[in-house]
C-alpha cells in the first residue's frame, strides 16, 4: 500500500531540539522558565498587536479561562458558533453554563451575523442576557469581524475570539486572535505550528494575563504556605513543550505560505471540474492560512458525493475528512438552543477537508491529483 498522506501533520523545523537542550541543560523542566517566557514574547511580537499572550497547556485551557474572565458560571448562557470542533463549546459545559447554537453565514463558514442578533434578542426577551460570545475562525478563516465587533458592542457582550485554526490569518491586515475582548491559539499537532500539545490566550492587558497565569497555576494565593481563595486549574505550559514552540515560530511563515500554496494547487486541481467549489477568502479584506483547504461538492452537479471522494482517497490511503459536524446536532447538545437555518448543515453534507500539511512534497500533490481526476472522470 501507498505511504499515508496525512490531513495535516506536525513538521518540524529543526530548531526545536536546541530549545528543549537548553531548558534540560538548565534544569528548567517546569511549567514555568525562559522558554515559557520567550515563547510568549514571540507569539506577542508575531501578532503584531499591543496584546500579552498567557502560553497555557492547550486551546481548550484557554477557552475555559476566558470565560471564567467573562465572569461566566452557573445558570448563565453563551452564544457559540455551531459550526466548529466540540472543543469550542465543551468549555461552556465545563462553567455550568449552557451554549446557544448560531448558523454559519455561507461566505466564511463562520457565525452569521443576522442569526447571532436574533438569537440575542431572543434570549434578552426570555430574561437570558448572553454573557459572551464565541466566534470562530473556522479552517484559518476569519470570520465577519466588524459585523459582529458590531453586535457585541450594541449589546455589551464581550467576543471570545476562537482563533485556534487561524494562527497567522489576517483581517485587514489585523492579527487573527487580537480583535475579542480574548483569544484563543492552539498548537495542538495538527496546527499550523505546533508544540505536541498546548495553547494560549491572548489579553489586551497586563491584568487580564496575570490573571490567567494564577488561575492556570492552582490559584496559589501570595503566602508561604499554600493557600487558595479561588479554583485553580494545572494549566500553564511546561517549558519543554514552549521550548518546542519557540522552534517553531521561527518557521512560521514559511508554514503559512506552504498551507496557502496547498490551497492554491486545489482552487487549479478543481478548476475545470463542475460542481466542486474550493473554500476561498470572499474578498481582499480576508487573508487565511487555510489551515485546511476544504472544499463543498454539488451532488448533482458533480454527479458524485463528498462522501465518494472520501472513499475514493481512502482507497489509496490518502487522508480527507467531512467538515465539522455541527454543534447543536451532535448528540451531547441536542438540548441546547439553535438559532439560524441550514447553512451549516449543508456545509457538513457536502464538504470536505482535504491534505494541506506544509510536509506535502510534489510526488503527494502527485497522487492526489491522480485519485481527483480518475474519480471525477
Amino acid at each position: 500500500m501507498n505511504e499515508k498522506i496525512w490531513l495535516s501533520s506536525p513538521h518540524m523545523g529543526g530548531n526545536e531540539l536546541k530549545y528543549i537542550h537548553e531548558a534540560f541543560d538548565q534544569n528548567w523542566v517546569a511549567p514555568l522558565g525562559p522558554n515559557v517566557n520567550g515563547f510568549e514574547e514571540d507569539l506577542e511580537s508575531f501578532l503584531h498587536a499591543d496584546v500579552k499572550v498567557a502560553a497555557l497547556s492547550a486551546g481548550t485551557a484557554a477557552l475555559h479561562l476566558a470565560l471564567i474572565e467573562c465572569g461566566v458560571s452557573a445558570g448563565d448562557e453563551v452564544i457559540c458558533q455551531s459550526m466548529t470542533f466540540s472543543a469550542s463549546a465543551n468549555p461552556i459545559a465545563y462553567c455550568g453554563a449552557t451554549p446557544v447554537f448560531v448558523d454559519s453565514e455561507p461566505e466564511t463558514w463562520n457565525i452569521c451575523p443576522k442569526a447571532l442578533e436574533v438569537a440575542i434578542q431572543d434570549r434578552i426577551s426570555k430574561g437570558k442576557m448572553p454573557k459572551a460570545i464565541i466566534a470562530v475562525h473556522l479552517y484559518g478563516m476569519p470570520y465577519k469581524v466588524e459585523e459582529v465587533q458590531e453586535i457585541s458592542e450594541k449589546y455589551q457582550i464581550p467576543v471570545i475570539e476562537d482563533a485556534a485554526e487561524a494562527l497567522g490569518s489576517t483581517f485587514k491586515g489585523q492579527a487573527a486572535g487580537t480583535f475579542g475582548k480574548f483569544g484563543v491559539l492552539s498548537f495542538n499537532g495538527n496546527k499550523i505550528i505546533t508544540t505536541s500539545g498546548g495553547g494560549a490566550l491572548v489579553c489586551h492587558n497586563q491584568e487580564d494575563k496575570d490573571k490567567a497565569v494564577f488561575l492556570s497555576t492552582q490559584a496559589r494565593d501570595n503566602a508561604p504556605h499554600y493557600q487558595h481563595s479561588h479554583i485553580g486549574y494545572n494549566y500553564r505550559m511546561s517549558n519543554i513543550v514552549a521550548g518546542i514552540g519557540r522552534g517553531q515560530m521561527e518557521v512560521l511563515a514559511d508554514r503559512v505560505a506552504a498551507r496557502r500554496q496547498m490551497h492554491n494547487f486545489y482552487i487549479n486541481l478543481f478548476r475545470d471540474i463542475e460542481g466542486v467549489t474550493v473554500f476561498s477568502e470572499p474578498n481582499s479584506d480576508y487573508y487565511s492560512n487555510h489551515w485546511l483547504s476544504a472544499i463543498t461538492i454539488d451532488p448533482q452537479k458533480a454527479r458524485l458525493t463528498r462522501e465518494d471522494l472520501r472513499l475514493a482517497f481512502l482507497e489509496d490511503n490518502i487522508e480527507s475528512r467531512p467538515l465539522w459536524k455541527p454543534m447543536h446536532l451532535q448528540p451531547i447538545f441536542q438540548d441546547a438552543p439553535y438559532y439560524g437555518g441550514r447553512v451549516a448543515e449543508g456545509l457538513f453534507e457536502n464538504g470536505l477537508c482535504l491534505p494541506s500539511g506544509s510536509s506535502l512534497n510534489d510526488q503527494d500533490r502527485d497522487r492526489i491529483a491522480s485519485k481527483v481526476k480518475s474519480t471525477f472522470l
